[in-house]
């Protein structure tokens, strides 16, 4: 099924101010608008390093740009397409600190 980014605006915002982020967020778009998903670890086929959330969540991480960026996206699979959330965008050691408060199961910054 095709993937229905939501919020891919944010994504743009996120990379004006953050040029050094242009050419791999860049190229994560263009993987996700030729994907064909029909279940989560179909996910992990299109993203190799992608994180899918354990304890039941609907959520993934994805490593951008040579694990220099991550993005916390919810995923929710309809009957002809998945719906893609951004929820959150930022460096990996921004990250760490959303994973030492626990929060990347619960963040919904977008």
């Amino acid at each position: 099924m095709r993937v229905h980014l939501i919020k891919a605006k944010t994504i743009r915002n996120y990379v004006l101010k953050n040029a050094g982020s242009h050419i791999p967020f860049g190229e994560w778009l263009s993987k996700v608008k030729g994907a064909d998903w029909h279940k989560p670890s179909d996910i992990k086929q299109t993203f190799r390093s992608a994180d899918l959330l354990g304890k039941g969540s609907p959520r993934v991480i994805f490593d951008v740009g040579g694990n220099n960026y991550r993005m916390i996206c919810q995923y929710a699979f309809g009957e002809t397409e998945v719906h893609l959330f951004v929820c959150w965008i930022g460096t990996h050691a921004e990250y760490d600190k959303l994973c030492g408060a626990k929060m990347q199961y619960t963040v919904n910054v977008y």
